[in-house]
C-alpha cells in the first residue's frame, strides 16, 4: 500500500496551534500507519472530551475550543482520522471506508484507554462519532454535537448535501485554503491555509475526496445498519447530558437537519443557535466551549 507522511515542515508556525504531536502507532487492524493526534489538558481530568473532525478539516478545527477547556481543568483528545492532518495518507482512495474510519476511532479509543468521555463532533466527526458509543457505552458520558448528521441510509439526501458531492466529485484536488475562506469568511489567509497545509498535492487528497461519497445513501450501504442501530440507541438509551449547538448559516447541514437530530436524541436540550456561524462551528468555539461548560455544569 502506497502511503503518504506529509513533511513535518508543512506544519511550522501555523498561527493558533502551537500543540504537541502525539501519534498512535500500529493501531490494531492499521499495522505500519500512524495516527496522530493531540492531547491537551490534566491527564486525571475529571472529564476527556474527544473531539472529531470531518471533511476537508484537521484537529486544526479544535484550536479555538482547546485552550478554554484546558483552563476550566479538562483533558482534550484530538486525532486526525487516517487521510487528515498529521496522519498517515493511504493514496488508494478504496481504502477509505465508513466501516474502516470507524473501525480506527474505536481501537484509538480502546487503545487510549479513554473514559468518561464528552464526545464532541461535527461533519463526519459525527457521522462517525455517533456510531461509537452504543458499543462501549461505559466510556461516554456527555455529547456536545454540532451540525452534523446520522447516516441511516432510509432518509433522502438534501439537495445541499446532493450539490456538494457533486462539487467534490468535480474538483478531486480541491482548493481547501479557498473552502475555508468562503465557508468562514472571518478567518485570516494565514488559518485557511493552515488548513491546507495536511496536503501538498492532489495525492495526498484521497481520504478527503472520498468522504462525500462514504455518507450512506441508502439502506444497504457501508454504514446505514450500524447507524439505524445507533439511532434507536440514542432515542432510547442514551442518559448522558446533551449540549448541542447550530451553526445557522450552514447551507447543508443546518437548522432542519439539526433540529431532525434533536428528536433522535434523549433528553436533548433546545439547542443553542448561533447566528454567524456556518458549518465550520468550531471556527466560533470559544463561545460554544464557554456555553456547553455551563450547560454541563447546570449553570
Amino acid at each position: 500500500m502506497n502511503v503518504l507522511r506529509t513533511p513535518d515542515e508543512r506544519f511550522l508556525d501555523l498561527p493558533g496551534y502551537a500543540y504537541a504531536p502525539n501519534y498512535a502507532q500500529d493501531l490494531p487492524g492499521f499495522a505500519g500507519l500512524r495516527l496522530h493526534y493531540l492531547d491537551e489538558g490534566r491527564r486525571d481530568a475529571a472529564h476527556t472530551w474527544l473531539c472529531l473532525h470531518g471533511q476537508p478539516t484537521w484537529s486544526y478545527l479544535y484550536r479555538k475550543m482547546i485552550p478554554v477547556l484546558v483552563a476550566a481543568g479538562e483533558r482534550v483528545v484530538a486525532p486526525d482520522l487516517f487521510g487528515f492532518g498529521k496522519s498517515d495518507k493511504p493514496a488508494d482512495e478504496g481504502f477509505y471506508t465508513f466501516g474502516r474510519h470507524r473501525d480506527a476511532l474505536v481501537a484509538f479509543i480502546e487503545r487510549m484507554d479513554l473514559d468518561n468521555i464528552t464526545l464532541v463532533c461535527q461533519d463526519w466527526g459525527g457521522l462517525l462519532g455517533l456510531t461509537l458509543p452504543m458499543d462501549m457505552p461505559q466510556r461516554f458520558s456527555r455529547l456536545l454535537v454540532m451540525n452534523t448528521a446520522l447516516g441511516t441510509g432510509d432518509v433522502p439526501m438534501t439537495a445541499g448535501f446532493i450539490a456538494w458531492r457533486d462539487w467534490n466529485n468535480k474538483n478531486p484536488d480541491m482548493d481547501v485554503a479557498k473552502l475555508m475562506a468562503r465557508s468562514c469568511p472571518h478567518l485570516s489567509a494565514a488559518e485557511c491555509q493552515a488548513y491546507a497545509a495536511p496536503y501538498p498535492d492532489a495525492s495526498y487528497k484521497s481520504g478527503v475526496r472520498r468522504f462525500p461519497n462514504l455518507v450512506p445513501d441508502r439502506p444497504e450501504a457501508d454504514g446505514a445498519e450500524i447507524s439505524r442501530r445507533a439511532r434507536s440507541w440514542w432515542q432510547n438509551q442514551w442518559n448522558g447530558q446533551t449540549f448541542m449547538a447550530i451553526g445557522m448559516k450552514d447551507p447543508v447541514l443546518g437548522a432542519p437537519v439539526m433540529r431532525a437530530l434533536r428528536k433522535l436524541i434523549r433528553g436533548c436540550p433546545a439547542p443553542y443557535e448561533h447566528a454567524e456561524a456556518g458549518h465550520f462551528v468550531q471556527e466560533w468555539g470559544e463561545d460554544i466551549a464557554r456555553r456547553a461548560l455551563r450547560a454541563f455544569a447546570g449553570r
